[in-house]
């Protein structure tokens, strides 16, 4: 069984269409995937993400047909923040969320992980979403933007994957600012990240790759 985190630079990057991609090549190549999402922030009536997400897995494994999607999350909030500051009570407990990915992981052959927010998001005071990620030692994958901006933000997230000594890659979601993105944005990846990718483009090598 392997596990694949999927994180990203901040929030609303895009983690969620690229984990629902994911699921949909592995399973089309006939893997049983699984997903977790740990922690949902924003949740009011429904847990939307993680609805999402075991919808689409529950096409590809029959292990989660029965499941609904408290099931793949640890801990949900009604407050849109980081899980630290939506956690208005302190009721996490890190361990549970390991206790939810182990269990889930027995359910299939690949479990892919969508965090919450971006690598140095806090959990508790103490522990943000890169120590959850280097305890359980996955392949990461880094869905970076393509606004203005996101170079530094790119930077910062890659340098703090390589300091943990993460095992990880990273792609860009074009999604926003796409025409002004080869200008503003191209030039330095073609010059400092020659092979360089988009999830629109290079997902499907990732994916090879992760197999």
């Amino acid at each position: 069984m392997k596990l694949l985190f999927v994180t990203a630079t901040n929030t609303n990057i895009g983690k969620t269409y690229t984990t629902l991609e994911l699921i949909r090549r592995f399973g089309e190549k006939g893997l049983s995937v699984g997903v977790c999402k740990p922690i949902e922030t924003g949740v009011e009536d429904k847990i939307q993400d993680a609805s999402a997400l075991l919808s689409s897995v529950k096409n590809y494994n029959t292990n989660f047909k029965k499941l609904i999607a408290k099931d793949i999350t640890a801990y949900t909030f009604t407050l849109p923040a980081s899980p630290f500051c939506a956690d208005t009570h302190q009721i996490i407990k890190i361990e549970s969320i390991k206790n939810k990915i182990k269990s889930l992981s027995k359910l299939c052959d690949i479990l892919i992980i969508e965090g919450a927010g971006g690598v140095m998001v806090p959990i508790t005071k103490d522990y943000m979403m890169i120590d959850l990620i280097q305890e359980l030692n996955p392949k990461t994958l880094l869905v970076t933007p393509s606004k203005l901006g996101c170079i530094n933000d790119t930077l910062l997230s890659i340098e703090a994957l390589k300091s943990r000594r993460i095992d990880f890659d990273w792609g860009v979601n074009l999604f926003e600012d796409t025409e002004s993105f080869k200008e503003v944005t191209q030039p330095f990846y073609d010059k400092a990240f020659p092979k360089w990718w988009t999830i629109q483009d290079g997902l499907g090598g990732f994916v090879d790759s992760v197999l």
